[in-house]
């Protein structure tokens, strides 16, 4: 009996590194197919070009108010993100509708900036935006980084 338990064990283990070269050999003839995008925004280090990293982030190192053609939102300084009306919160869905995906971080830092709290369901979509967003440009960058 302990004889059979063994070989199943030996077995599996062939079985598994069998696998992982099979797994090894396919990555390499194909890296196009694999791109290993990070899981933890946090672990993608900055390229050293500011105006990239920045485009990406939140923790700019400008405090400089850039408008993004919404300066009617001033008026909604000082206001809670959960007291909108619904009217409110489509202007400014609205707005983060009409910009390019790498404007979105920049804007929610002019808001921020601006003492103007986003809705809480259009920060979500914001930040969301930006995340897939950074994903997106690190994933490019790896694939550039590995064609080199």
């Amino acid at each position: 009996m302990v004889l059979v338990i063994v070989l199943i064990l030996i077995l599996t283990i062939v079985a598994i590194a069998f696998l992982y070269k099979q797994n090894k050999r396919h990555r390499e003839a194909n890296p196009e197919l694999y791109v290993d995008v990070p899981t933890d925004p946090r672990n993608i280090a900055c390229c050293g070009a500011h105006e990239v990293c920045e485009a990406e982030t939140l923790l700019t190192l400008s405090d400089e108010i850039i408008y993004y053609d919404d300066e009617e939102l001033d008026a909604y300084r000082g206001i809670n993100s959960d007291e909108y009306s619904s009217e409110q919160i489509d202007e400014f869905r609205d707005i983060l509708l009409s910009l390019q995906p790498h404007e979105v971080a920049g804007w929610i830092k002019s808001l921020h900036l601006r003492e103007i709290e986003m809705p809480s369901a259009v920060r979500d979509e914001a930040l969301m935006i930006t995340e897939d967003f950074r994903l997106t440009r690190a994933a490019n960058r790896q694939k550039a980084h590995e064609k080199e």
